[in-house]
């Protein structure tokens, strides 16, 4: 080990987290959205941005009266690219304004973007490709590629501010923010660069979106009571519902952190990846691929399982997913799975954001350090007997958070974990 860190110092390099913003079902403004999870409030409703009268499932977390001008400098921006670009960048400018950076005294070629989306420009695809079918070709947008690319979050980003240094976009479905954000801690601990706006975005809830999930039946279908459809753990659960939005934090190195006064919220301190090989939509019954992942983390962060305080689940209120989660917590967690660890799953009030998942949830993470409260799991009435853990049902908990573990896991096999730590100089 002591040779290793001879020849790569650069892996000592310690990440902070100094800046969060959030678009979501609940708030577009941090500490709203974060006192909504508190108070236990949902943010789904009946879908209104089209007709859902021949769909199955009727329900979702909109972000309504969203005005995508203002996040753009130039003001025809926003007709020029999809949704999830107008959700990334309006968490951007949020994560930007609260780290509080001066970019005349900031190297940008050092300043990275790293922001995805799980699924892209959907709406601009669909849009495009009816055009095309109803009035030819020659009407088809010249903007379309531009607005259905995944990267183009992080493309725009970059050229808002001028932020020269690695730039790219991640896409694995679900795990998107996740692996944004840790990429971007494993750039920086490598040297590479200092600073990234790192996460993810989605705009899914459009009649493809809605189609697509319904016809895999992965989707809850309890229109009736849209604000009790997400019940992560609760054996009467029936499926996800669709979010949108997404979340932006700051990553950065601590002594570039600290030598602009920065506010510091927490240590970004550990980050696993695994893959299942097992299934395109499914987990292995076991979660051992999600188990490896949240080994890796942990092991990278030098922190033993019984020195978490939270964990925010993945659990998407699907019947196998919860299960496989529950059961990947008590292979890493052992014994202390039931006898000390907190979890909850705050998608049973936004909704599943897709690739904008992971970000905006490891925000509430970062606040839940930050205050000592846990948000809840809203709606888990019945426990699933085989998910039998301290979800913390209903209403929010007090409780010190020295350490936090975040979980997303994505189609395809993909599972990303990510530790943060109390800041301690």
């Amino acid at each position: 080990m002591d040779r290793a860190r001879a020849i790569f110092p650069m892996q000592d390099r310690r990440v902070v987290i100094t800046g969060m913003g959030v678009a979501t079902p609940l708030g577009n403004e941090l500490e709203t959205f974060w006192s909504n999870l508190l108070e236990g409030r949902s943010g789904i409703g009946l879908i209104t941005n089209f007709d859902t009268t021949d769909y199955s499932t009727k329900i979702g977390g909109e972000i309504r009266n969203f005005d995508p001008k203002p996040v753009f400098n130039n003001p025809k921006e926003h007709k020029r690219t999809d949704r999830f670009t107008h959700f990334a960048m309006a968490a951007a400018k949020g994560a930007m304004a609260d780290a509080g950076f001066d970019l005349e005294k900031t190297d940008r070629d050092r300043f990275g973007v790293l922001v995805s989306s799980g699924i892209g420009g959907l709406k601009t695809l669909e849009d495009q490709h009816t055009a095309l079918v109803v009035k030819g070709p020659d009407r088809v947008s010249a903007f379309t590629i531009p607005m259905l690319i995944s990267n183009m979050a992080s493309g725009l980003i970059s050229m808002e501010w001028g932020l020269r240094g690695p730039n790219m976009c991640i896409v694995t479905a679900c795990a998107t923010s996740n692996n944004a954000i840790g990429e971007a801690w494993r750039i920086i601990k490598f040297g590479d660069a200092d600073v990234f706006l790192a996460g993810g975005s989605e705009a899914a809830i459009i009649p493809i979106g809605l189609g697509g999930f319904g016809a895999m039946k992965a989707l809850s279908t309890r229109n009736e009571e849209p604000q009790r459809a997400s019940r992560p753990f609760d054996r009467d659960r029936d499926g996800f519902v669709i979010g949108e939005g997404g979340g932006v934090v700051v990553v950065e190195e601590l002594e570039h952190a600290k030598a602009r006064g920065a506010k510091i919220y927490c240590e970004l301190a550990g980050y696993g990846l695994s893959g299942d090989a097992y299934h395109m939509t499914a987990p292995p019954p076991d979660g051992e691929g999600a188990a490896r992942a949240m080994k890796m983390s942990l092991q990278h962060a030098r922190i033993a399982p019984e020195q978490v305080d939270y964990l925010n689940a993945h659990a998407t209120s699907t019947g196998l997913g919860d299960i496989c989660e529950t059961r990947a917590i008590k292979t890493v967690f052992g014994d202390y799975a039931k006898n000390g660890l907190t979890i909850s799953s705050t998608k049973s009030m936004t909704g599943h954001l897709l690739g904008g998942a992971g970000a905006i949830e490891l925000a509430a993470c970062v606040l839940a350090m930050r205050d000592g409260k846990i948000p809840p799991t809203i709606n888990l009435d019945n426990p699933d007997p085989e998910c039998d853990l301290d979800y913390t049902a209903h209403v929010a908990k007090e409780k010190r958070v020295r350490v936090a573990v975040n979980n997303s896991f994505g189609f395809g096999g993909h599972n990303a974990t990510l530790v943060i730590t109390e800041f301690k100089d």
